[in-house]
């Protein structure tokens, strides 16, 4: 018997069809409906309502406004020239279109076109502020069913912002961020890289190259360095390498003429305290810093061998920087997954969070050259 005369399937469209029937008429009765009140009267799940009013939407029967729906407006062209019917819109708002995250949104696009989902994308700012903004834009003009959102979570105002998305009525996944512990964001899902094991790689690799003192340079205004330092902060006292002798340096916001410097108090660390090798998110950092230790005819890998980290630019780097590369494609692909499984599943389904292991890809930078004290190649 085919899916269509199936007895249980007519009655499963049937019912549907009712169900959209009753929003016709509580439009025509009202002018409008909210979907919090229509699922409450029918007895079913906001989500069941959401598509139902999606579906009339997309047949031109209703307009969609955010919450609800509304009978057709000649002002509405949301469906004009509409090809392709959607069960469900999500918004995604990344604090960068120029660095790593249009990977993240590669990844995203890819699966939501499998799991016939609509990915509205708006670029935004490592800023608490502008991200709400971005995700306030797509609530008030979009009518988004779920949300997908990397948000500055720094200080009071990133822990608002976190509290104010928790609370939201529809899901939201974070992507590469975690809520802090402080934070009670229960609802709150999320995919994101596993950065300290990404950095604890890289120490182990720089190990058995044959360094034993290993240094990390990183930059405080990055949401990924504080894993990183972390990550390697394990790795060298699972390898009993004094972390008190160990070089960490910050360096954020510096120009060109300050890098240098700071670049040179760096090298100058390193020889006073034996390091031979050094961690540097991100990459574009690292190739900066290696353009500075050949300006300064500090061999690389021979004196001074380095890994970057997030593999964006590395490979531009003369020599070849090894570099920790996140799954950026997998963190946007896992995070529609969770979303499409969430609107599918609603309430029942248990809030999934879920860490993905970078990997490590070994270049010139780190490999392949005798160790030379840096006193000798100065």
């Amino acid at each position: 018997m085919s899916t269509e005369s199936s007895p249980e399937s007519g009655g499963k469209s049937l019912f549907s069809l009712q169900r959209r029937e009753r929003l016709m008429e509580e439009l025509r009765a009202h002018g409008a409906i909210t979907v919090r009140d229509i699922a409450a009267k029918l007895g079913v799940s906001e989500l069941t309502i959401r598509r139902d009013v999606n579906m009339l939407a997309d047949e031109g029967l209703v307009s969609r406004v955010h919450g609800g729906a509304t009978l057709p407006s000649p002002l509405d062209r949301s469906t004009a020239g509409r090809t392709t019917s959607h069960s469900y819109s999500i918004g995604m708002v990344v604090p960068s279109l120029d660095y790593y995250w249009p990977q993240v949104i590669s990844g995203a696009r890819g699966e939501a076109e499998v799991q016939n989902l609509r990915i509205v994308v708006r670029g935004s700012a490592y800023d608490a502020a502008d991200n709400r903004r971005q995700v306030q834009a797509l609530l008030d003009t979009q009518n988004i069913d779920g949300l997908i959102v990397a948000p500055d979570m720094g200080g009071e105002h990133g822990k608002e912002l976190l509290r104010w998305l928790n609370a939201l009525p529809i899901p939201v996944i974070l992507a590469e961020r975690r809520a802090p512990l402080e934070i009670p964001a229960h609802k709150l899902e999320w995919v994101a890289t596993d950065h300290a094991f990404g950095a604890g790689m890289a120490v182990r690799h720089l190990w058995q190259e044959g360094h034993r003192m290993i240094g990390c340079l990183t930059d405080s205004t990055s949401p990924t360095s504080p894993h990183v330092v972390r990550g390697w902060t394990q790795a060298m006292n699972a390898l009993k390498i004094p972390l008190e002798k160990s070089i960490h340096e910050d360096s954020a916001k510096l120009d060109n003429g300050d890098r240098a410097k700071h670049f040179d108090r760096v090298l100058e660390l390193c020889r006073a305290s034996g390091t031979t090798a050094m961690l540097v998110h991100s990459d574009t950092q690292a190739v900066a810093f290696v353009q500075h230790c050949v300006d300064r005819g500090v061999d690389v890998p021979g004196s001074m061998a380095i890994v970057g980290y997030d593999d964006e630019v590395a490979y531009l780097a003369e020599p070849a920087i090894s570099a920790v590369r996140p799954p950026k494609s997998y963190v946007g692909k896992v995070a529609v997954q969770l979303m499409a499984a969430r609107l599918a599943e609603g309430r029942m389904r248990p809030v999934h969070r879920v860490d993905l292991n970078p990997e490590l890809i070994v270049r010139e930078s780190s490999v392949g050259a005798p160790r030379v004290v840096m006193e000798e190649a100065l």
